[in-house]
């Protein structure tokens, strides 16, 4: 175990440790304490590496995760996992805004609530929330999926194009050219394993839940719908 006080060494010396992992390593584990809310803690990891945060964290922790398995024991400022290509996050407590914006690849998740603008501009990663999220939340979501297990908040899934949402409590309203969907067996088995690798297979059903995605109205401008772009 790799042991990193960021009290004692800085951000810096962190960050330039864990880049200097190319590809394959012998140090596969390692704990970060002493966090205290600081900004971009483990952003742009490349390497097959457990990297566990003992506390809360500021600004883009985790960002442009590649291929580590990143757990903060805490809750997790602005843009946890933003632009994440591969791997996974795991938030233990809460997530701030936008959490997960613009995902390629990998898993994020978020044992606590997701605030607003949760899976913005997603691109393929998959993302599951233990509790709620807020308003705005996949606007313009072009693929993977989410799964929340609590509710949803105001313009889900605004503007989006073919991500996949599902969602186990109440929605406040729906975006535009968003629309409830047909919850086929397909489905049901992607939830089946996004619930599984999300910690979440035993709080929650398949079928308890509901699929949401796009009309397919918006992706080319058409005048009779200028009012909903």
């Amino acid at each position: 175990m790799q042991s990193f006080d960021l009290g004692k060494d800085g951000l810096r010396a962190l960050n330039s440790a864990l880049h200097a992992l190319k590809g394959q390593t012998n140090m596969t584990a390692w704990e970060v304490v002493n966090p205290k809310g600081a900004h971009a803690i483990a952003a742009g990891v490349d390497a097959p590496v457990d990297i566990t945060v003992r506390g809360s964290t500021g600004y883009y922790c985790a960002g442009m995760n590649k291929q580590a398995t990143i757990r903060i024991k805490g809750s997790a400022g602005p843009g946890v996992a933003e632009n994440m290509m591969s791997g996974t996050v795991i938030v233990d407590g809460d997530a701030s805004q936008y959490a997960g914006a613009t995902g390629r690849g990998g898993l994020l998740v978020i044992k606590g609530n997701a605030s607003s603008r949760c899976g913005i501009s997603m691109k393929g990663i998959d993302i599951v929330v233990h509790g709620h999220i807020g308003h705005m939340s996949c606007f313009m979501a072009q693929s993977g999926n989410i799964v929340v297990l609590g509710d949803a908040g105001e313009a889900l899934g605004d503007s989006l194009y073919e991500a996949r949402i599902f969602v186990r409590g109440t929605v406040k309203s729906l975006g535009a050219d968003c629309i409830e969907k047909e919850m086929r067996e397909e489905h049901l088995l992607i939830l089946e394993d996004l619930l599984r690798r999300g910690e979440a297979d035993a709080k929650a059903k398949p079928e308890e839940f509901r699929r949401y995605g796009s009309a397919r109205k918006l992706y080319n401008f058409n005048i009779d719908n200028a009012a909903a772009y």
